[in-house]
């Protein structure tokens, strides 16, 4: 499934590369949100040459999460796997075979996840200690582990994932609405009653650009505010109590420190509300006196507020809490 908005410029080689795959027993949707661009004409074009292949274009737009819950609701009723891609990436051809191989091993495994590349040849998610194995197999409550204490992120994106399909139909939505990185909080979900495979190989690609949904949102900060939730909401499912605790408070040192360091460069109204946001959904409203305390903290590092420079210190702190809780 490809949920897809003005994706048109790398559509093509999206599509191809499923077609391209040595496993031919798939089904594709795309999912086209209201393109302004030739994404329905180069989608429209290639379903009419594979029969394989259907595109479902939406009455009205919709956010980018729904959209692709959207996405998730059009699985066939009888399809056991789904493989995300989204409409920037592309698969090697041997992906889905040896994903849905790693699947097959096990009835309990719910989520496979591969290593990716970019143009400049990075690996990305091998994150994973070094094994001569071509797979690592976890339970739910390792992975989980694993991930929360070590702060390894194995998970990837939605391209590098394939999730049995049974686990996303038992969840309307799949994805959480409230959060733009809900695939990374869907893993820690499913991963509840189901196992975990990672395929140490590259078998997808990751098109990392400005004008990416990554790209857009990263000023704001969202991926370690979202980890961050997905700790609040799933950790004590794979943690003790003590571990939990010792992680939360961790991860709010950090979040603060973020908070501290980004406010001082006056991120404007939408970071505010966006962390104000997932801070409440976290049941940890923001804090004016932690904030500030983050920041002192921050100047004082950067040594901007010994002696003379403390009243002016004291001048930006002010108008930086301001600004945080207008």
């Amino acid at each position: 499934m490809t949920p897809v908005y003005n994706g048109g410029r790398y559509l093509r080689q999206c599509i191809e590369s499923v077609i391209a795959q040595t496993h031919t027993n798939w089904r594709y949707t795309l999912v086209n949100n209201r393109s302004t661009d030739d994404t329905q004409e180069i989608a429209a074009h290639y379903a009419r040459l594979d029969p394989r292949i259907q595109v479902h274009d939406n009455a009205a737009f919709l956010p980018i999460i729904e959209n692709h819950n959207l996405a998730f609701s059009l699985i066939a009723a009888d399809s056991g796997y789904c493989k995300p891609l989204m409409a920037d990436d592309w698969l090697y051809p041997e992906c889905l075979e040896t994903m849905l191989s790693a699947a097959l091993a096990r009835p309990s495994i719910g989520l496979v996840c591969t290593a990716a590349a970019t143009v400049t040849n990075i690996v990305l998610f091998e994150k994973l200690p070094p094994t001569d194995e071509p797979v690592t197999l976890l339970s739910g409550r390792q992975a989980g582990r694993v991930s929360f204490l070590e702060d390894r992120y194995f998970f990837g994106s939605p391209t590098t994932m394939l999730i049995r399909a049974d686990l996303i139909r038992k969840r309307t939505p799949f994805y959480n609405p409230a959060n733009l990185h809900a695939d990374e909080e869907s893993c820690y979900d499913i991963l509840r009653e189901s196992d975990f495979v990672f395929v140490h190989r590259v078998l997808a690609f990751i098109r990392l650009h400005e004008h990416s949904q990554t790209a857009a949102v990263q000023a704001l900060g969202t991926i370690p505010s979202s980890r961050t939730y997905s700790l609040a909401k799933y950790g004590r499912n794979y943690l003790t109590e003590a571990e939990f605790r010792r992680r939360w408070h961790q991860r709010m040192r950090e979040y603060y420190r973020r908070l501290a360091v980004a406010a001082c460069q006056f991120p404007g109204a939408r970071y505010w509300e966006y962390h104000r946001r997932m801070l409440a959904l976290m049941n940890a409203p923001l804090s004016r006196t932690r904030l500030a305390a983050a920041i002192v903290s921050y100047l004082a590092r950067r040594a901007l507020c010994p002696l003379s420079l403390l009243r002016s210190a004291a001048q930006r702190l002010s108008t930086v809490l301001r600004r945080a809780h207008s």
